[in-house]
C-alpha cells in the first residue's frame, strides 16, 4: 500500500547540483598533522575540559565534559598532544574566536579502550546520558545533543519516528552517499531510537531524486526484523526541513512554538542514526562525519573527516583552484561564510561550498520592495517575508514577534524569488539577534532588581531586629527597676557592672538600680584588694616607691569619681 503523501505550503525548484560529487565513492580524509576542536559544536552549553596541556591522549579520549543536560561531550579525534587550550576562530560568520583544544597529532592513531553497550539491558536514562557523554548530536544542520532528542518525555512513548533522508539543499550529497553505502548501519541506529522512544511507527522520507540511496535503504529494510516504510517525497527546497518532512508524510503541522513531540513526532537525520549505531554498537564517540566539498573545486566528492580538521586540507584533496572567492559551510540557501579556511571541521560541518564568481556571481543592488508577494507565496513557514521584512528594518522588533519572526527557518526561499534582490534573511536574523540581545539585557535588568530589593529587604530586616533586641532590652530594665529595692540590690550585687542593662537618665528608679551596681562593684574591689595584700614592699628602690605612688595615686583619683553624685542627679 502507497503511503498519501501531502503538499507543505510554499518551496522552490532550485538546481540541485548533486550530480558533481555523488557519483565518488566516499574517500577518507588524513589526519592532518594540527587538530583544532572547539568546545561549543552544539546547541547548549559547550563542553568542559578535563585534559591539560602537554597531556597525551588517545583516539576517542574524552577531552572535554558535557556541562547540563543540554550538552554533549567532546572527544579526541586521534591521538597525540595536547598543545593549547585557547580561543580560536570558529567556523561561524562572525569570525569570533572560542575556546578549543589543540592536539599535534603523532601519526599513530592510537584508539583508547572501546566499550559496546547492550542497549536493551541498560535503564533508558542510563542509556541517554552515556550517549551524551560519548559526544552524540544531530548531524542535520541544528547540531541538537541527541541525548535530549531521545527522552520521549512524561509520556515516555513517542508514537512516530521520522528518518529524514531528504537533504533537500543544493550541492550538498553526503546524506545521499551515507545511504548509499552504510544502510544497515543507519537501521540500526534506527533500532536503537525506536527501542528509547517506544516508537511503533517508523518512516524514513527520502527525496525522489536519489534513487540509489532509496534502493539501498529499502534493501536493508527487508533484512531487519521490525517494521520501517521507506517513502520517497517529491524533491522541493525544503522538503528536508523537520517540519516540512513531518507535513509532507503525516499531514500535520507543528504548532506554532511547539515542538514536533508535542504531536507525538521526533524526527532524526540519517547520519545521526548511523553515528548512534557506530556508539553503542562499536563504542566509538562522534569524531568523525561525512563532508562534502564542492563546488569550484577539481574533484568534488564525499569525505569521512575527522573533527578538527582544517578546512583547507579538504579543499587541497578535492583540488584546490585559482579563482575561489570563498567558502560556504553548508549550501547556497542556508550556508555560512567562512571566516577564512583554516578554521576546523565541526559536528555541524555537512559540507564545504567553494565559490567562484561564474558559479556564484555577486548578486544585484537591492532595490526598493514592490509588495510582489512573490516572498510569501514561497514562504513554507506561512508567513508574511514582507511585513517581517519592513519591520526588521523599522526596528519594530515587537511587531515583528506578532507575525511570528520566530517561526521563520531562514530556508532563504523568500530572497531566492524577491525581484527586488532584498537579502530578505539577513534583516531576520538581525531582527532575531536584535530581540535575543534585548532579552538577555532585560534579564540582567531583572537580576539586578532582584539583587538590590532583597538588598533592601535585608537591611530593613536587620533594622527591625535590632529595634526588637533593643525594645526588650529596655523592658527587662524597666522590669529591673520595678522591683523592690533590696532585691534589686540584691541582683545588682550578683551581676557585675559591665553586664547591667542601661536605662534613661529621667528614671529615678533606674537612677538608684546603678547606684546600687556602682556600691556593688566597689564592695567586690575592697574585697579583692584585701585578699590581695601587696608584698615584697619592705626595701624599695625610690623609682619603685614612685611608681607605687603613682599608681595609688590613679585609684585615688578613681575612687573619689566613683563617690561623686551622677548628672542626672544634678538636673
Amino acid at each position: 500500500m502507497t503511503r498519501e503523501l501531502f503538499r507543505f505550503k510554499g518551496g522552490v525548484h532550485p538546481p540541485d547540483h548533486k550530480a558533481e560529487s555523488n557519483g565518488r565513492p566516499i574517500h577518507p580524509a588524513p589526519i592532518p598533522r594540527q587538530l583544532v576542536i572547539p568546545l561549543r559544536q552544539h546547541i547548549g552549553n559547550p563542553a568542559k575540559p578535563v585534559v591539560k596541556v602537554g597531556e597525551t591522549v588517545r583516539t576517542g579520549q574524552l577531552i572535554a565534559a558535557a556541562d547540563g543536560t543540554i550538552s554533549a561531550a567532546v572527544h579526541a579525534s586521534s591521538s597525540g598532544t595536547v598543545v593549547a587550550i585557547e580561543p580560536r576562530t570558529l567556523p561561524h560568520a562572525s569570525g569570533l574566536p572560542d575556546l578549543c583544544i589543540v592536539i599535534d597529532t603523532d601519526g599513530r592513531d592510537e584508539w583508547g579502550e572501546r566499550t559496546p553497550l547492550d542497549y536493551r539491558a541498560m535503564p533508558a536514562a542510563d542509556l541517554r546520558m552515556k550517549l551524551r557523554d560519548m559526544g552524540l548530536a544531530g548531524l542535520g544542520g541544528a547540531v541538537f545533543p541527541s541525548a535530549v532528542k531521545l527522552d520521549a518525555g512524561p509520556a515516555q512513548v513517542c508514537p512516530t519516528l521520522i528518518l529524514n533522508g531528504g537533504e533537500c539543499e543544493p550541492w550538498i550529497t553526503c546524506d545521499d552517499v551515507l545511504m548509499r553505502h552504510h544502510a544497515d548501519d543507519i537501521l540500526h541506529g534506527v533500532a536503537i531510537m525506536r527501542h528509547l522512544l517506544g516508537s511503533t511507527l517508523v518512516l524514513v522520507g527520502i527525496e525522489d531524486n536519489k534513487p540509489e540511496a532509496l534502493a539501498a535503504m529499502r534493501e536493508a529494510v527487508a533484512r531487519q526484523d521490525f517494521a520501517v516504510e521507506v517513502v520517497a517525497v517529491p524533491s522541493l527546497y525544503p522538503g528536508g526541513g523537520a517540519k516540512q518532512m513531518i507535513e509532507t508524510l503525516t499531514g500535520k503541522q507543528v504548532p506554532s512554538g511547539k515542538l514536533s513531540t508535542d504531536i507525538g513526532i521526533q524526527v532524526f537525520n540519517v547520519g545521526t542514526a548511523h553515528a548512534l549505531a557506530r556508539a553503542v554498537h562499536h563504542g566509538e564517540p562522534m569524531i568523525e562525519r561525512l563532508v562534502t566539498v564542492t563546488g569550484h573545486v577539481l574533484r568534488p566528492q564525499n569525505f569521512r573527516v575527522r573533527i578538527g580538521t582544517p578546512m583547507q586540507a579538504l579543499i587541497d584533496l578535492a583540488g584546490d583552484r585559482e579563482g575561489a572567492t570563498g567558502v560556504l559551510m553548508g549550501g547556497p540557501m542556508m550556508g555560512i561564510p567562512m571566516p577564512g579556511t583554516q578554521v576546523p571541521v565541526i559536528k555541524a560541518t555537512n559540507c564545504l561550498l567553494v565559490q567562484s564568481r561564474a558559479l556564484f556571481p555577486a548578486p544585484p543592488a537591492a532595490l526598493p520592495c514592490i509588495r510582489c508577494t512573490r516572498c510569501a507565496d514561497a514562504c513554507p513557514a506561512e508567513l508574511q517575508p514582507q511585513e517581517l521584512f519592513r519591520f526588521a528594518k523599522a526596528g519594530d522588533f515587537g511587531r515583528a514577534q506578532e507575525y511570528h519572526l520566530f517561526d521563520c527557518i531562514e530556508c532563504g526561499c523568500c530572497t531566492y524569488v524577491c525581484p527586488s534582490h532584498i537579502p530578505l534573511v539577513e534583516y531576520y536574523r538581525y531582527g532575531k539577534s536584535e530581540i535575543w540581545a534585548r532579552e538577555r539585557e532585560k534579564r540582567a535588568a531583572d537580576l539586578a532588581r532582584e539583587r538590590h530589593e532583597f538588598r533592601q529587604f535585608r537591611l530593613e530586616r536587620e533594622k527591625v531586629e535590632k529595634a526588637e533586641k533593643l525594645a526588650a532590652k529596655a523592658a527587662a530594665s524597666r522590669a529591673l527597676a520595678a522591683q523592690d529595692p533590696a532585691k534589686r540590690a540584691e541582683q545588682a550585687a550578683d551581676v557585675p557592672a559591665a553586664t547591667q542593662p542601661a536605662a534613661p537618665a529621667a528614671d529615678t528608679g533606674e537612677v538608684d538600680a546603678k547606684k546600687a551596681i556602682i556600691a556593688a562593684a566597689l564592695a567586690r574591689s575592697q574585697a579583692k584588694k584585701a585578699e590581695a595584700a601587696p608584698k615584697n614592699t619592705e626595701q624599695l628602690s625610690p623609682e619603685q616607691q614612685q611608681a607605687i605612688d603613682e599608681i595609688e595615686a590613679r585609684r585615688a583619683k578613681i575612687r573619689e569619681l566613683a563617690r561623686k553624685p551622677l548628672e542626672s542627679e544634678t538636673e
